[in-house]
């Protein structure tokens, strides 16, 4: 038996870069280090911003440069005051600005303890005035 994937829309994601550090090449490629400034979580189910100012993507480009490994790690705090902790990696597509991730959440709140249970996707786009927004997701599988 097989299964299939559907993707429920779950809200929109809105984050400013900030500074960019290039560490150098490396084994993997080239690795950046990207400051993320501010966050923007609007959704029917959860509206959230950024909680600490530790945000960031520990971003690795390929040798040919048209690839980007994203790596991204954050906090949030919904508007009722819960923590939520965030992780994604995915492509980024560097000619175009194109992004695709998978987040996974953490939060020990019992009114999102949902996010602990599901995976998302999101669909990205960079704008050149460093303003990254993402359509984000849910996947829900189900038996064929």
């Amino acid at each position: 038996m097989s299964a299939t994937a559907e993707l429920v829309p779950m809200g929109t994601i809105t984050a400013q870069l900030g500074q960019r550090i290039e560490v150098g090449d490396g084994p993997k490629g080239t690795r950046l280090l990207v400051d993320v400034t501010s966050v923007e979580v609007e959704s029917d189910r959860l509206r959230a911003s950024l909680a600490a100012t530790d945000a960031a993507d520990w971003l690795t480009v390929g040798s040919d440069g048209t690839v980007g490994c994203v790596d991204v790690r954050l906090t949030l705090k919904t508007d009722d005051g819960a923590y939520i902790y965030v992780e994604y990696g995915g492509r980024a597509d560097m000619a175009n600005g194109l992004i695709v991730t998978a987040p996974t959440f953490q939060t020990g709140d019992e009114r999102y303890a949902w996010l602990n249970k599901i995976q998302a996707v999101g669909a990205g786009s960079l704008g050149e005035d460093g303003v990254l927004t993402y359509s984000l997701y849910e996947v829900v599988l189900s038996r064929n």
